[in-house]
């Protein structure tokens, strides 16, 4: 029962922290549970690491208090804190998230830079493929105001939230519910190709969710994660294969990987054609992108 309404409800903050931490040790290490915690705490109530650590007290209206018990109560039974949050940080912006779309993660930034970078025309032509929250296409739209961007994906609820975000970063985005494999088979090239193809496909084996986090398999969408164990670069096949047709002379199509078969895709891109295909690490230093340039002239010549 609350009490009334001008009341307020005071927690200790030291406490708090240690309460929220302690209900998520089944499910996480003890120092990502705290992390947890302190971030959750940070997020939601503006308060930094010395407010808990002077047990200063958060005082709370019924309403809030509500809110959190709600917010503890989701975090225990695994859901993702970008979730419970509404949103998730990714190369200086917050994207809005939600179980529709994959949560954004520090290492795609890596795969941002080398799209950008690769792409040193003006008004570039740019298609993401599998944009999820938008946070790829965005990232990018922010970095080259001037490109022409386009962004895909099968979901219209992943487009939902993607549209939201462009909306309120100001990102100029155009939104398309596509699959690129079978588009993937279309040999009639574009009135106007791509200078650049960026995708974060899904690249997990479906065998691979039993060693993974609980947070991750039960609440994140299996369509972003995971690839049949039989066929894990099904996804690069495809994104391949279209930028074949579907890039300009010198596009440049840029992929995140599994680190476990970064070479593989590296190896299918060189098959398919492409020149100066490289990996890359990410900022944990995994293998875990890959580029390759589409030159017509020097294939037409051959």
């Amino acid at each position: 029962m609350c009490p009334p309404p001008l009341m307020k409800i005071d927690h200790s903050l030291f406490r708090l922290d240690r309460m929220i931490a302690l209900r998520l040790t089944p499910d996480y290490d003890e120092r990502e549970a705290k992390a947890i915690a302190a971030c959750y705490l940070a997020d939601r109530f503006k308060v930094n690491r010395t407010d808990i650590l002077l047990d200063k007290t958060l005082s709370l209206t019924c309403e809030e208090n509500d809110r959190l018990q709600e917010d503890i109560f989701r975090l225990e039974r695994g859901e993702p804190l970008q979730y419970v949050l509404g949103h998730a940080e990714f190369d200086g912006h917050f994207f809005e998230v939600s179980p529709a779309v994959l949560i954004p993660r520090v290492e795609t930034v890596g795969l941002v830079e080398l799209a950008a970078a690769r792409c040193s025309k003006g008004r570039a032509c740019i298609l993401d493929v599998g944009t999820g929250s938008g946070c790829i296409a965005a990232s990018l739209a922010l970095r080259l105001p001037d490109a022409d961007i386009t962004a895909w994906d099968i979901s219209p609820d992943a487009l939902a939230v993607a549209r939201g975000n462009a909306a309120s970063l100001g990102a100029n985005i155009r939104f398309e519910q596509k699959d690129v494999i079978p588009l993937s088979e279309e040999s009639c090239p574009p009135e106007r190709p791509f200078d650049l193809i960026v995708s974060n496909p899904p690249y997990i084996r479906r065998r691979e969710a039993a060693d993974m986090a609980r947070h991750v398999v039960e609440h994140e969408p299996h369509t972003a994660l995971f690839v049949p164990d039989y066929d894990p670069l099904v996804f690069y096949r495809a994104l391949g294969r279209f930028g074949t047709t579907h890039l300009a002379d010198g596009g440049v199509l840029c992929v995140e990987t599994h680190r476990d078969y970064n070479r593989h895709v590296l190896e299918l891109f060189e098959l398919l054609g492409y020149d100066d295909v490289s990996a890359s690490n990410d900022c944990f230093d995994a293998p875990r992108f890959v580029c390759g340039v589409m030159r017509r002239k020097s294939h037409h010549q051959q």
